[in-house]
C-alpha cells in the first residue's frame, strides 16, 4: 500500500503551504512602488498647496534617490546573505532555513514600518534601511529553502508547474498590493497600512510552521530523513568550483532578465503620471501592477506547457528577444502604457517558469540550495546597481516636480541594454547545453530523465558520488 508521502495530494499538499510562505513578504515588497508619491511627498501640506500644478502630496518626505535605495538595500543585502544562506541551507535542512528566514521577513517589516513613526526625523531613513535591509535578509534567503522544497518533491515529475504555482501565490500577494494598498492607506494611513504588511509576513511565518511539518512527516514516510542529513553533511563550499559552465549562464540570463524587471516596476508608477496624461497615483499603480497580473494568470498555464515541451532554453531566448519592444514602446511612443507592463508580465512569466526551473536540471541536489543561493546573490547585486543607476538618472528632485522625459527615455535605453545581455547570454546558453546533451531543451519529461544522467557527470562529478542514493527519491 503505498504510503501517503507518495501520493501526488501529498506533494501538492506541501506545495500549497510551500506557495503561502512569500505570499506575505511580496506584499511588502511593492509597497514603496505603490505608495511612491507618499514616500516621496511633502512632510507637511499647508493649506493644500499646489506645487508645479499638482496637488501637494503629503508624505515621508524622501528623495528620489532615497526611495531607490530601498530597493537597491534589498537587493544588496540579499547579494551578500543569501550565498551563506543557501549553503546553510544545505547543511542545515529545509526545516532550519524556512523557520529563521520567515521569521526575518517578520521582523524587518515591523521594523520598517516602525520607522514611517519618525517622518522628520533623522531616524527616518536609517530604520527603513535597516528594516529593508533584515527583510530582504529574509526575503531573499525564504525563496531559496521555498525552491529547494518544491524541487525536491517535484523534480521528475510537475516541476515548471510547481514553480508556476509558487511564482503566482508569490505574485498574488504583489497583484494585492497594487490593488488595495493605495485604499487602505487612503483610509489608515501609511503607517498603519506599513503594519498590515508586517501581519500578512505573520501569516508566511504560519504556513512555515505547517509546512516544515509536512516536510518532516513525509521524509519520515519515504525513509529519507537520516539519508538527507548525512548528504548535507558531506557539502562543502568549495563545491561550487564544480558547479557547470551552463549554470553559470543560467545566472547571467536571469540577472540580465530580472536588470529589466524589478527596477523598472520600482518607478513605474512614477513614469506613468510623468510621461502620460491623465492618470492618478492610483490608476498608475494599477498599470504598473499588470506586470504582475500577467504572471499571476499566466505562471500555472505556462508551467503545464514547459513541463510538456520543454525547449526551457528557447523560451529563454524568445522572452529575451520579445521583451526588447516593451521598453522601445516606453521609450519612444505614446501607446497607453497597459500595453506594455501587460507584455512585460507575459515574457515575465515566461522567463520564471524556463529559467529559474532549469537550476535544478543542471546542478546535484545536495547543493541546490548552494547553488540558488549564488544565482539569487548574482540577480540581486544585478539589480542593487540598476536601483542605484536608475535613482541617478532620474536626480535627486522632490517627487512633486515633475522628472523630464529625456531623464525616463535614458531609463529606457538602459533596461533595453540590460535585455540585450539577457539574449547574448541566452544564446550562448543554447549553443552550451546543445553541445553537452540538450538537457534544457529535450521536448518531453521523460526524455529529460532519460538523458539527464549520462550528461551530468563531466560537469559535476565530483558532486554526484554525494548524490547517487538521493537521485533514487526524484
Amino acid at each position: 500500500m503505498a504510503k501517503p508521502a507518495e501520493k501526488a495530494f501529498y506533494r501538492f499538499l506541501v506545495l500549497f503551504f510551500n506557495c503561502l510562505l512569500t505570499f506575505g513578504s511580496y506584499f511588502c515588497f511593492d509597497i514603496p512602488s505603490v505608495l511612491q508619491d507618499q514616500f516621496q511627498g511633502n512632510l507637511t501640506c499647508v493649506n493644500s498647496t499646489v506645487t508645479n500644478g499638482s496637488d501637494c502630496v503629503e508624505g515621508l518626505g524622501m528623495s528620489p534617490q532615497q526611495y531607490n535605495l530601498l530597493y537597491a538595500v534589498y537587493a544588496w543585502t540579499n547579494a551578500v546573505v543569501v550565498i551563506l544562506a543557501g549553503f546553510l541551507i544545505d547543511k542545515l535542512g529545509n526545516r532550519f532555513g524556512v523557520f529563521l528566514f520567515s521569521f526575518l521577513t517578520v521582523l524587518g517589516s515591523a521594523v520598517f514600518a516602525l520607522g514611517s513613526h519618525f517622518k522628520g526625523t533623522a531616524y527616518l531613513l536609517p530604520l527603513m534601511l535597516t528594516g529593508r535591509l533584515i527583510f530582504g535578509s529574509g526575503n531573499g534567503s525564504l525563496t531559496i529553502v521555498q525552491n529547494r522544497i518544491t524541487a525536491f518533491w517535484f523534480k521528475g515529475k510537475e516541476l515548471a508547474l510547481a514553480f508556476g504555482l509558487t511564482l503566482a501565490f508569490s505574485r498574488l500577494g504583489s497583484v494585492l498590493n497594487f490593488f488595495l494598498t493605495q485604499r487602505v492607506e487612503a483610509h489608515f494611513g501609511i503607517q498603519w497600512t506599513l503594519w498590515g504588511g508586517t501581519l500578512l509576513c505573520v501569516l508566511g511565518f504560519l504556513a512555515a510552521i505547517t509546512v516544515s511539518a509536512l516536510d518532516k512527516m513525509g521524509m519520515r514516510q519515504l525513509g529519507l530523513e537520516g539519508l538527507i542529513q548525512q548528504e548535507s553533511k558531506k557539502v562543502r563550499f568549495q563545491d561550487l568550483r564544480y558547479l557547470p559552465l551552463r549554470y553559470w549562464l543560467l545566472v547571467l540570463t536571469i540577472m540580465f532578465f530580472y536588470n529589466g524587471v524589478f527596477p523598472f516596476v520600482a518607478d513605474a508608477s512614477k513614469f506613468i503620471q510623468d510621461k502620460y496624461s491623465g492618470y492618478s497615483q492610483r490608476e498608475a499603480a494599477y498599470i504598473a501592477g499588470a506586470v504582475y497580473d500577467s504572471s499571476l494568470v499566466l505562471s500555472a498555464t505556462v508551467g503545464i506547457l514547459i513541463d510538456s515541451v520543454g525547449l526551457r532554453g528557447v523560451f529563454a531566448v524568445g522572452c529575451a528577444v520579445l521583451t526588447l519592444p516593451v521598453f522601445a514602446l516606453l521609450a519612444f511612443t505614446f501607446v497607453p502604457p497597459l500595453v506594455s507592463t501587460l507584455w512585460l508580465g507575459v515574457t515575465y512569466s515566461f522567463a520564471a517558469a524556463s529559467m529559474w526551473p532549469s537550476i535544478p536540471l543542471v546542478v546535484p541536489q545536495a547543493t541546490l540550495g548552494t547553488a540558488m543561493g549564488l544565482a539569487t546573490s548574482v540577480q540581486m547585486i544585478g539589480i542593487g546597481v540598476c536601483n542605484l543607476i536608475v535613482g541617478q538618472i532620474l536626480g535627486t528632485e522632490s517627487s512633486d516636480v515633475k522628472i523630464p522625459l529625456e531623464r525616463w527615455q535614458q531609463v529606457m535605453f538602459f533596461m533595453l541594454a540590460n535585455t540585450i545581455g539577457c539574449i547574448v547570454s541566452s544564446l550562448i546558453l543554447n549553443i552550451v547545453d546543445k553541445r553537452q546533451g540538450g538537457t534544457l531543451n529535450n521536448t518531453t519529461k521523460r526524455s529529460q530523465e532519460t538523458q539527464e544522467e549520462p550528461n551530468e557527470p563531466p560537469e559535476t562529478s565530483p558532486l554526484l558520488g554525494e548524490e547517487n542514493d538521493h537521485r533514487a527519491i526524484n
